[in-house]
């Protein structure tokens, strides 16, 4: 157990992320995910945590962990055809993971999901994080088209709207 970990997470204040991600930021991930969703049968969830709660700090939670937990709670494994896409950012860890369902790592490898989750990453580190999750969200589209390309009319099953987390 890192104490020094634990004391940042936990006295961090949950407003740093209005900072790095503004309300037009995430109108603007919200705007990608849905123009995105039009091409593709995936749906997106884009979810955002400052710091860790005192239970995954104890716990010592690794940040694909936390992931798994934000991708059952946001219920992103609740779709028809298993197809839901969770994209976590943990600011403090500066850390970001890409949570695939069954339905879509059937066909796209966590390989080619974590190269993207790298340099979006990268795009964050430079500070851009605006045009690094755009950026992002452009390439998760393009693998989704090419494996999952719409048929039919485009179904809106999980909020286009990022969730920043308490």
């Amino acid at each position: 157990m890192n104490l020094r970990r634990i004391l940042k997470h936990l006295l961090t204040p949950h407003w740093i992320v209005a900072r790095t991600f503004p309300r037009r930021t995430l109108d603007a991930i919200a705007a990608a995910i849905q123009a995105s969703e039009q091409t593709h049968e995936g749906e997106l969830r884009f979810a955002i945590e400052a710091g860790l709660h005192a239970t995954a700090l104890v716990r010592g939670s690794t940040p694909r962990e936390r992931a798994i937990e934000v991708f059952s709670a946001l219920r992103v494994w609740d779709t028809e055809h298993n197809n839901g896409i969770l994209i976590y950012v943990q600011m403090l860890d500066r850390h970001l993971e890409i949570v695939a369902d069954r339905g879509i790592s059937a066909r796209v490898l966590q390989e080619q999901w974590d190269a993207v989750g790298r340099r979006m990453e990268q795009a964050y580190r430079r500070g851009d994080f605006e045009q690094g999750t755009l950026a992002g969200i452009g390439e998760m589209t393009q693998l989704l088209a090419a494996h999952f390309p719409l048929r039919g009319a485009p179904r809106n099953e999980l909020p286009d709207r990022p969730v920043v987390l308490p």
